[in-house]
């Protein structure tokens, strides 16, 4: 029997994914990508095998989910991809992967279709441990439906706001320049470039991040983000 799950939305979106990360990822020596928010494992299946010199880690706060992704994990006979660990991004990035994560241990972070099903809580946790497990010009890289300037749309992303936010008030299409700038540059996280996807989604490649110039800790900013949830 196979627990793998298979979300319409995540065939659908994985190769335009693929395309605008391999821009990205360099893969011309040995690298580490952390997801956060796994889901069901397609994303991560479908790309590592294109990065052989890129580590994946796959995350998960629903632990039913960790099924599917070794799943995919052993049916794909994926060699760069590690098991699924269990990550909450409300807490200290120390705490993260059962307390083993070091800061300025990564290249990317890859979070794809989490901000807009999660509550606000979740988004600024992504800032914050990636200011701090990002190497120096380390990428976050982020894919999900936006607003703009305060502007929702097509109509189609106006209603599936509507419906998230009856399921759950704290739930809803996040705001690049009114919520997501502000609180990137908290961190001193910087947006390098917003690409248009199909199905009115968009992939952020938030930040190539730079030192503190006035903090003796060092710590670097940097935000690679694509959300992982199928919407």
């Amino acid at each position: 029997m196979s627990w793998k799950l298979c979300h319409p939305a995540a065939e659908r979106n994985k190769q335009p994914i693929l395309e605008i990360l391999k821009r990205y990822l360099k893969g011309s020596k040995p690298e580490k990508l952390l997801e956060i928010s796994s889901g069901s494992g397609q994303h991560i299946a479908y790309i590592a095998p294109h990065f052989p010199n890129v580590t994946f880690q796959p995350t998960e706060f629903d632990e039913r989910d960790f099924r599917s992704i070794q799943g995919y994990i052993n049916d794909d006979r994926l060699q760069n991809v590690a098991q699924p660990q269990f990550l909450d991004v409300r807490t200290p990035c120390s705490t993260w992967l059962n307390g083993s994560m070091k800061p300025n241990s990564y290249d990317y972070v890859l979070n794809i279709n989490m901000m807009h099903i999660s509550e606000f809580l979740c988004t600024q946790g992504l800032f914050s441990g990636c200011s701090e497990i990002l190497k120096p010009g380390g990428l976050l890289l982020t894919y999900g439906p936006y607003a703009v300037d305060g502007v929702i749309t097509p109509e189609s992303n106006v209603r599936f706001d509507q419906s998230l936010r009856s399921q759950d008030p704290s739930w809803g299409l996040r705001d690049i320049s009114k919520e997501l700038q502000p609180l990137a540059l908290k961190y001193d996280i910087h947006l390098k470039q917003s690409h248009d996807l199909p199905a009115n989604n968009k992939l952020l490649v938030y930040f190539e991040k730079t030192p503190h110039s006035q903090q003796t800790d060092q710590r670097f900013t940097f935000f690679n983000v694509l959300v992982h949830f199928v919407t």
